[in-house]
């Protein structure tokens, strides 16, 4: 196993923990001279904010473990290719290279759709690693989202039968109401 591989193994392992809360999947750990300074996962419906990516919150945690906003010599390992906002915190932050495992060609701002991190245009760019463990990377994501699917069809369908089934005690009140009526105007 590789030190790419071993780290993004660790990735996966918040990634998990994602899963578990039923975000979507996705890890990521910063190694600053062969130890882990940074860890976070995705907990944007968990804590109901946008910037709760994986990316940002090792960002934070790694920042903290420095004493310093600079983070270079670090190495970021992420899951899923970032998106423009945590592309964009990557170069901010210095981060000398990113480590990625699956591409995101819905929202990919490392190669996908843009290159944030190594457009020549701005004062940092980011040595690129991609494909490191992408089949589990993109397995976890495959299942993750065929799960949201089922689960986003059965509330649906949860949804409609409560409501049908509210409907029917009101059908029956109104029945009621017209029968006692018609029961009223039949005694005169």
């Amino acid at each position: 196993m590789t030190q790419d591989e071993r780290y993004m193994r660790e990735a996966l392992k918040q990634a998990r923990k994602a899963y578990a809360l039923g975000e979507v999947p996705i890890g990521c750990v910063i190694v600053y001279q062969d130890k882990i300074i940074g860890r976070g996962y995705n907990r944007r419906n968990t804590d109901k904010n946008t910037l709760a990516h994986a990316e940002i919150t090792a960002i934070n945690r790694a920042s903290k473990k420095m004493g310093d906003w600079r983070l270079e010599e670090c190495t970021l390992y992420v899951t899923l290719e970032p998106c423009q906002m945590c592309a964009g915190a990557i170069v901010q932050a210095r981060i000398t290279e990113v480590v990625m495992g699956s591409m995101n060609p819905k929202a990919g701002c490392g190669g996908s759709i843009l290159n944030i991190l190594e457009m020549p245009e701005f004062n940092h760019q980011v040595q690129v690693k991609r494909g490191v463990l992408a089949e589990e990377c993109t397995q976890m994501l495959t299942i993750f989202f065929k799960e949201l699917r089922v689960r986003n069809k059965l509330e649906k369908e949860a949804t409609k039968e409560r409501a049908f089934s509210e409907q029917i005690p009101e059908k029956k009140k109104e029945e009621s109401v017209e029968m006692k009526g018609k029961m009223e105007y039949n005694k005169t």
